[in-house]
């Protein structure tokens, strides 16, 4: 535990030496520093979990302190890191995955001229993911909360030559600012109560411990401010529109966004924070609601996506939803185990994606694909065991999670967040092997040009495939429930979630009904995959009704097909009603600053300076006149009595004999 401190460290310290020596490396130089800094993090991750299974379960939270980081009167931050299950599981994630991103990104990335400020912004991103995870009190959290914010603008708009990237950088900034807003609010008036109270800390164990004595009504104001934060970081309605744009960064970057850094901080912020919420369900209704609509929503518009990498950005969106859904009604093991295994399928359906691109020469439209399969054997079926696991088919990693969750929210009551998570399953399996048979069956679509260059990607973006795709076929293992007390994963969190969960039911007794459940979440999911066979599957074609084509269900359903295809026209809706009005009132206050507040300022200027002329010239001609005026007087004067000083002894004589002659003549005549 007492190098837990590295585990962040490592990266940073690859951030910084490629970000102030990077451009005169060797690209070489520049890769093997990046991904050696993370595999040496993993490794430290893989110690310090191990240390902790070492631990008795209950004794399974250990806050390692290393500085007094804020001080100011009785409040007091330390910079600390809280390793416990929950903590340990997001390191091994985000470091295991994001090392998988590195090399995959020492291949992608190699040509691009920047190479070097592109690996320093993903190292600095784990950077701050890590002490999003790993802080014991909310203000270390939110130091990686922001950091991770700042480092998704950089590297979606890493190509910021290109407007769309540019523009795309800025919207995840600003709309992630108001999830922030909201976010430092609930921060601000959880301290404020608690210290009403005496206790005012922000360190969660001091948190925990008093935060059944606040007013019901602040905590769930505090509930609800904090979910927006969440909302924000892990895109749900209404705040989740800048997820689909972040599409224009570098293809590794969407995976790590994705799937193991950023948008699952929310997730992970709502997990942490279950013993709060367990005393305000009635927000965890809302969560779970909007969670749920989320889900279902972004799922309908993945329907009909082109862009291969749009299509996973609305499943991610739609995956989100599901973890939400299942932390609002409070089955937070479920939730972060869905986390877990999203990330392993996630990653490698966005860096399979990477590979297909690769391959088509930057080709993003599915339209123009077909029959890569036989061009890229191992991307094609490491893709398809990915699709195999979001489908939710058994036995991959995505089928246990995503089972858990449906269980979860029937066996608590939750009946139309499990129907319309049952109904989400089934689009998603459609729209996930609509993606497989238009991108690798069927007769290829691209150009010549294209085809002639189709080839398999480097080692380097494969074997991270081959990782991530056994990940997803096997990950799932520590949710399969095989013991009375719960899954291994629900075992090994149960500690975290002890405040928060409501007590687990043993499997045994709801066996029966378990395995009907999971029975029709499969067939949901098979009959996805069939329905998208049907449509574009070529062999699958031929059996199909003539209705059933999609250029003729688009056709009979035209104006349906458009509003999906435009995303409902969300985005448009902002422009019109929040965006184009804060750029008309923006304009509204230049026009004003330079047609009012400049006039003003320049007519203070121009009186100003008016007043300065006039002050001179009368200072020259009033002032310094009269004083020249008495200086002339005074030389005038002083040149006709300097007249009768001479320097003549006899004219000094003369003046006193006639003197004395005067002076004698007054007598006698007196």
């Amino acid at each position: 535990m007492e190098f837990v401190f590295l585990i962040p460290l490592l990266p940073l310290l690859g951030a910084t030496v490629n970000g102030v020596i990077g451009s005169k490396l060797p690209k070489r130089a520049v890769g093997l520093i990046a991904c050696l800094v993370m595999a040496a993090a993993f490794v430290v991750s893989i110690c310090t979990f191990y240390k902790l299974m070492l631990l008795p379960a209950t004794e399974r939270s250990v806050v390692v302190s290393f500085f007094s980081w804020i001080a100011s009167g009785s409040f007091s931050v330390d910079m600390a890191f809280l390793i416990d299950p929950l903590s340990a599981l997001m390191i091994l994630i985000v470091t295991g995955v994001g090392f998988l991103i590195h090399v995959y990104s020492t291949g992608y990335m190699h040509d691009d001229k920047a190479y070097w400020r592109y690996m320093c912004y993903l190292n600095l991103f784990v950077f701050f993911m890590l002490m999003l995870v790993l802080g014991s009190n909310y203000l270390v959290m939110f130091l990686g909360w922001e950091g991770v914010g700042l480092c998704s603008y950089l590297l979606i708009g890493f190509w910021y030559e290109k407007k769309s990237a540019s523009d795309a950088g800025k919207k995840a900034f600003v709309v992630n600012r108001i999830g922030d807003f909201g976010f430092i609010l609930g921060l601000f008036l959880l301290y404020w109560s608690l210290s009403d109270l005496g206790a005012g800390s922000l360190d969660y164990k001091t948190v925990f411990e008093n935060i059944h004595n606040i007013d019901p009504a602040i905590l769930t104001i505090i509930g609800l401010l904090l979910f927006v934060g969440a909302a924000g970081k892990s895109a749900q309605v209404p705040l989740y529109v800048w997820l689909p744009d972040a599409m224009e960064g570098p293809t590794p970057v969407s995976a790590l966004i994705h799937a193991a850094t950023m948008v699952t901080a929310g997730v992970y912020m709502v997990a942490r924070n279950n013993a709060l919420y367990s005393l305000i369900p009635h927000v965890g209704n809302i969560i779970a609601s909007v969670g749920i609509f989320t889900a279902l929503f972004a799922a309908t518009m993945g329907l009909v996506q082109n862009d291969i990498k749009k299509v996973l950005a609305y499943s991610t969106v739609s995956q989100l939803g599901y973890m939400f859904a299942a932390v609002g009604v409070g089955a937070y093991g479920a939730g972060v185990f869905h986390l877990m295994t999203h990330a392993f399928f996630k990653g490698l359906m966005f860096l399979g994606s990477g590979s297909v691109i690769h391959a088509m020469g930057g080709e993003q439209d599915m339209r123009r694909m077909g029959g890569l399969h036989s061009h890229m054997k191992i991307t094609s079926v490491t893709f398809i065991i990915g699709a195999l696991a979001i489908a939710g088919m058994p036995p991959f990693s995505g089928f246990w999670s995503k089972d858990e969750i449906l269980w979860e929210a029937f066996e608590k009551g939750h009946f139309v967040i499990w129907a319309v998570g049952l109904l989400t399953a089934g689009m998603t399996a459609f729209y996930m092997f609509r993606q497989v048979f238009m991108t690798f069956t069927g007769e290829c679509r691209a150009d010549d040009h294209t085809k002639h260059h189709l080839h398999e990607s480097p080692s380097s973006m494969t074997i991270p495939l081959i990782i991530l795709a056994i990940l997803s076929a096997v990950g799932g293992i520590i949710g399969i429930p095989l013991f009375e007390e719960g899954t291994a994963a629900h075992q090994f969190l149960n500690p975290v979630f002890s405040h928060g969960e409501q007590e687990l039911h043993s499997e045994a007794v709801h066996g029966g009904l378990e395995l009907i459940m999971m029975g029709v979440s499969v067939a949901v999911g098979l009959t996805g995959i069939f329905l998208a066979s049907l449509l574009y599957y070529a062999p699958m074609k031929k059996y199909a009704p003539s209705f059933w084509r999609p250029e003729a269900i688009a056709s009979s359903f035209k104006g349906l097909h458009r509003l999906l295809f435009n995303k409902y026209y969300i985005d448009e809706i902002y422009d019109y009603l929040v965006v184009n009005p804060i750029k008309r009132f923006c304009d509204w206050c230049l026009s004003f600053d330079l047609g009012v507040i400049d006039w003003f300022v320049n007519f203070a200027a121009w009186a100003t300076r008016l007043t300065a002329w006039a002050s001179h010239k009368f200072d020259i001609y009033i002032v310094d006149g009269l004083v020249n005026s008495m200086s002339t007087l005074v030389t005038y004067n002083s040149s006709i009595w300097r007249r009768l000083q001479t320097g003549y002894l006899q004219n000094y004589a003369l003046v006193f004999v006639v003197g004395v002659l005067i002076i004698i003549v007054r007598v006698l005549l007196g």
